[in-house]
């Protein structure tokens, strides 16, 4: 008869990570078996006993323990070169499934679908799902972006990024912009409540009751914002809004405003007011780069939490609706942290002309 394998030495630290790993319910199966392998040849079990209980072949408990005695917990759950389970299909399909995926398109279609291109390889849309799983592949997915052309771009960048890292001394920087044409609709139907299993209802169609332009300007420290809704987006109203913002930022405070490329902004009616006024002083976002204007964070904010889902029957009753959300925000303004250099802006700009550039 063989001699009796003598007990397994084990730390009271690895007997810890052992047994936590024997109580897993989350954990790998292969792991919690050799957890619990491991601790009854810690107490004297034969192997053959250990394999009997946890339906195992004796070689592999062997194995197991050899492994342990050599190598501690280091590589415990780890797959040795040449076992577990192999690869159900050959590199040559799954590169071939990835260069269809990233550099041809299906006839007739913009793009492929799991189905589409499992059909044309010749294996299951969950291989395909799979391997664009593993390599990070959405080709039903796409992005959008613009580049802008504005040839003081990159001017206009440093300028509107240095006041938001880096604010004047005794000024306000704030954000402006227009929303315009903000319409009241009114569903054709009443909503249904939200219920158990049911999210609320609304109608599709609706009818509208007019529109209106929210003025806005995002002071940058606080997230305060100043609001105010006109009829219209013309250089008149605006005036009315640069008027406005006067009144409300104390006198003693210099007054940086960013604003986007929009004629409006820049008629001479408006320049006229602005020399009487020398603690304006105005900055543009390069075209097409809205972006680069905080305010328009406030603005998504604003379009999701009061206006989507809303039903307007007027006008007023919009503008009120939109007065309401104002006044709760100011209560608990918080502001938007911008964290992006200039420096990593242009840097990412240069890499995407760079990439347009090889396509065209």
């Amino acid at each position: 008869m063989r001699n009796p394998v003598p007990a397994l030495e084990i730390s009271d630290g690895q007997r810890v990570v052992l047994e936590s790993l024997a109580r897993s319910q989350t954990g790998a199966h292969r792991e919690v078996v050799r957890a619990k392998a491991l601790l009854m040849a810690s107490e004297g079990m034969a192997n053959t006993a250990i394999a009997q209980a946890l339906s195992v072949s004796p070689g592999s408990v062997a194995n197991w323990r050899a492994r342990f005695a050599e190598d501690g917990m280091a590589r415990l759950g780890e797959v040795r070169k040449g076992r577990g389970r192999k690869p159900s299909i050959p590199q040559e399909k799954i590169d071939e499934i990835v260069d269809l995926t990233q550099n041809y398109r299906p006839k007739g279609e913009t793009h492929w679908s799991c189905r589409t291109i499992a059909e044309y390889v010749g294996v299951s849309k969950d291989t395909v799902q799979r391997v664009w799983s593993a390599r990070g592949l959405k080709p039903h997915r796409v992005e959008t972006f613009k580049l802008s052309n504005d040839p003081r771009f990159e001017d206009k960048l440093v300028d509107v990024v240095g006041l938001y890292l880096n604010p004047p001394e005794r000024a306000i920087v704030l954000c402006a912009d227009e929303k315009s044409s903000v319409q009241a609709l009114d569903r054709t139907q009443a909503s249904l409540p939200m219920i158990k299993g049911r999210g609320e209802t609304m109608t599709h169609d609706y009818k509208r009751h007019g529109t209106t332009t929210l003025f806005a300007a995002l002071d940058v420290l606080t997230g305060k914002v100043i609001g105010q809704c006109l009829p219209r987006h013309r250089h008149q109203e605006f005036l009315r809004f640069l008027r406005t913002i006067d009144r409300e930022v104390p006198k003693d405070l210099e007054i940086h405003l960013i604003l986007d490329n929009y004629a409006t902004h820049k008629h001479e009616k408006v320049r006229a007011w602005l020399d009487k006024h020398p603690r304006f002083h105005l900055h543009f976002t390069p075209t097409s780069s809205s972006w680069l204007n905080l305010v328009e964070r406030w603005f998504r904010e604003l379009t999701d939490k009061a206006l989507r889902r809303g039903v307007f029957h007027s006008v007023p009753h919009l503008i009120a609706s939109i007065e309401e959300y104002l006044d709760a925000h100011n209560e608990s303004p918080r502001p938007y942290e911008w964290t992006a250099t200039a420096e990593s802006i242009l840097a990412k700009v240069a890499r995407g002309r760079v990439a347009l550039e090889k396509i065209s």
